[in-house]
């Protein structure tokens, strides 16, 4: 790990002639990597390792900020995207806003500020306007998932680049992108590496996306027979599966859902560690409704978590593994949690 990052700050930063082939030891940098994403300089992504066994990340690993779309995978094509027109960001939180027209109605969030104004004497109304998106809209909650979608496994709709509402839409918390400084670190109870916050965080707030590589269902079983564990390689594989539907109109939601792979590839969260008492759950994000078939997963807090506190989520998300007859084969879990199930994989 040392070695990794002393040759990185002495040598890349100019034409350094040790660096015999520095284009391509550049682009395999894994500090290099992290250091190229947009918001490096303001939420950035560190690597260390205090343990003894000196290792470093994989080296046929890559960082990467957004999802890579493999071969036969393709977003919708351009005369079926189409986002809201609204003039006012308040309007993208209520009825009416495009982006949201397949939300389930629900009763209104008694957490939930009142989004009206008051009137001449001060009085607000007695009933808040209910709205219809998955976060809170003011008071020190704005921009956090609300309770009632935490506790939900609903998809989040948001506004996004096809919109008319502007940037600053208070309904484009995923795609506006992480705001928490990441550190990867090694841990010392034989489980690799794991991922912390340095900064606290708040229950219901959004931490990052799991990215990859997008591919087909039949080249996501190829990689799974060519694995020499194949069940291993599952904890890097997620499914896109939220949407499918068998009666769908859409022939993308119908057949086998397309699949994330981050083992080679992928940001931070690659890295997360299972948790049987897990403190983020992930969620189906969707933009623009025509790229269903391809949407985002997005990791939210489902409690607050200090600072440096390891943070988990579920990679079976409640199935339960007590079975003997669901266990043979598989990987024993090492979350350590009160309520662990025992096995993962």
């Amino acid at each position: 790990m040392e070695d990794s990052m002393r040759r990185h700050f002495f040598h890349h930063g100019g034409q350094d002639p040790a660096v015999t082939d520095g284009a391509k030891e550049v682009r395999e940098c894994h500090w290099c990597q992290l250091r190229s994403f947009d918001k490096h300089a303001v939420f950035p992504i560190s690597v260390v390792n205090d343990t003894k066994d000196r290792q470093t990340l994989p080296q046929d690993f890559r960082f990467i900020s957004e999802n890579h779309l493999g071969p036969g995978v393709s977003r919708a094509e351009a005369s079926f995207r189409s986002g809201c027109e609204c003039a006012d960001p308040g309007d993208c939180m209520r009825a009416g806003c495009q982006c949201l027209e397949e939300i389930d109605d629900e009763p209104s969030d008694p957490e939930e500020p009142s989004d009206l104004d008051a009137d001449e004497q001060g009085n607000r109304p007695s009933k808040p306007e209910k709205t219809l998106f998955s976060y809170y809209s003011s008071g020190p909650k704005a921009g956090l998932l609300k309770k009632s979608r935490l506790q939900s496994r609903q998809p989040i709709y948001e506004c996004h680049e096809g919109c008319g509402c502007g940037p600053d839409c208070p309904n484009r918390v995923v795609e506006r992108g992480r705001t928490v400084p990441l550190q990867i670190f090694r841990t010392d109870d034989g489980r690799g590496w794991g991922v912390r916050s340095i900064i606290d965080i708040k229950c219901g707030q959004f931490v990052d996306t799991y990215v990859g590589e997008v591919i087909t269902s039949k080249e996501a079983d190829r990689r799974r027979n060519k694995s020499t564990n194949a069940r291993k390689k599952d904890i890097y594989l997620f499914a896109l599966d939220k949407f499918i539907d068998e009666n769908s109109p859409d022939p993308r939601l119908v057949g086998p859902p397309l699949e994330v792979d981050g083992q080679y590839m992928s940001g931070p969260s690659r890295f997360i560690n299972h948790s049987c008492n897990p403190s983020m759950r992930i969620f189906a994000r969707v933009g623009d409704h025509a790229d269903k078939h391809v949407h985002d997963l997005a990791l939210f807090a489902t409690r607050d978590i200090p600072k440096g506190e390891e943070l988990t989520f579920d990679y079976v998300d409640g199935i339960d593994m007590r079975d003997a007859s669901k266990t043979e084969g598989h990987t024993k879990c090492l979350c350590g949690s009160a309520n662990c199930r025992g096995w993962l994989w």
